[in-house]
């Protein structure tokens, strides 16, 4: 299976159409369609459902196109990472980390970096411990930042000087806006919305005293943004760690922290046995620097 084969294929699977696909890449259409077809007799399965107008992909056609995805993301990071020279430091850094104002922490040391190597490209992906973990398992990350408890055995780990607070949102007009803190028997009963990655926390049942499934659980999201929109049409109340939600006025949410209170604690985490390019060792100095940690502590 060649590279250039792959990026065909990506190409088809974005246009949707041989004609299209093959104008994006300047080759002639039969030349393409003669590729896709030799690569699915080369992996002894149809990628694409044909039709007069469209071609749309088939369930082995979605996997090849998640891990071509994955292959070329990653050989243009080792290309990137074998181009860097000792004169002029250069090339690309990627980090992943969840929703967190501690992700403020990682900004300010790639802003550091660049200031004092600006051909250095610093690259956020966005998503919850299990998206993080994978894309670092697959080499598409350098870094991740993740809530512990973190897994020693596959990953060196930073205990990172910042804690986020857990706590609810909730609407301004709701009844328990009205105290300083939620504990709870204040929520056993109440409609209550979670991301995936609060479910899997130890402390969700042993905060509550009792398993997830006895709880008044109405829905689940992936980004809290989403999550506050639930809240605002009155669907419960949302679980979410402090400050990543506006609730200022004139905003119609409050935020109200666990009682008693629960802080989570941030690592930065990277493969054991990994060997980085020198801009993402740079970036690690620079982020292990004391003013660069001290930075969390009092923002500039």
């Amino acid at each position: 299976m060649e590279l250039r084969v792959l990026r065909y294929f990506l190409a088809v699977a974005q246009e949707g159409n041989i004609t299209s696909a093959a104008r994006l890449l300047h080759i002639t259409q039969p030349t393409l369609s003669r590729q896709i077809r030799d690569l699915e007799e080369e992996l002894g399965h149809p990628l694409f459902e044909r039709n007069s107008h469209s071609i749309t992909l088939t369930a082995e056609g979605l996997l090849l196109r998640k891990r071509a995805e994955e292959i070329l993301n990653l050989v243009r990071k080792t290309e990137d990472e074998l181009a860097q020279t000792d004169s002029a430091l250069a090339g690309e850094v990627y980090v992943g980390a969840g929703e967190t104002t501690g992700a403020h922490l990682l900004t300010r040391a790639a802003r550091r970096l660049r200031d004092r190597w600006p051909d250095v490209h610093f690259h956020m992906f966005s998503g919850d411990s299990a998206d993080v973990c994978e894309q670092l398992d697959k080499g598409l990350l350098d870094f991740g930042l993740l809530f512990g408890p973190v897994d020693e055995k596959k990953y060196h780990s930073l205990l990172l000087p910042h804690r986020d607070v857990w706590g609810v949102l909730l609407r301004r007009d709701h009844p328990l806006a009205q105290k300083a803190s939620v504990c709870p028997e204040d929520l056993v009963s109440q409609p209550l919305i979670v991301s995936r990655q609060t479910l899997r926390r130890p402390f969700f049942p042993a905060w509550f005293g009792r398993d997830a499934e006895s709880l008044n659980i109405v829905g689940t999201y992936n980004l809290v943004f989403n999550g506050s929109l639930m809240v605002e049409d009155g669907m419960g109340c949302a679980f979410s760690l402090a400050g990543l939600v506006n609730v200022s006025s004139p905003s119609s949410l409050c935020f109200r922290p666990l009682e008693p209170q629960v802080d989570a604690r941030m690592y930065l985490v990277w493969k054991r046995h990994q060997v980085f390019s020198k801009a993402a060792g740079k970036y690690l100095e620079i982020l292990l620097s004391s003013e660069a940690l001290s930075a969390e502590q009092s923002p500039e």
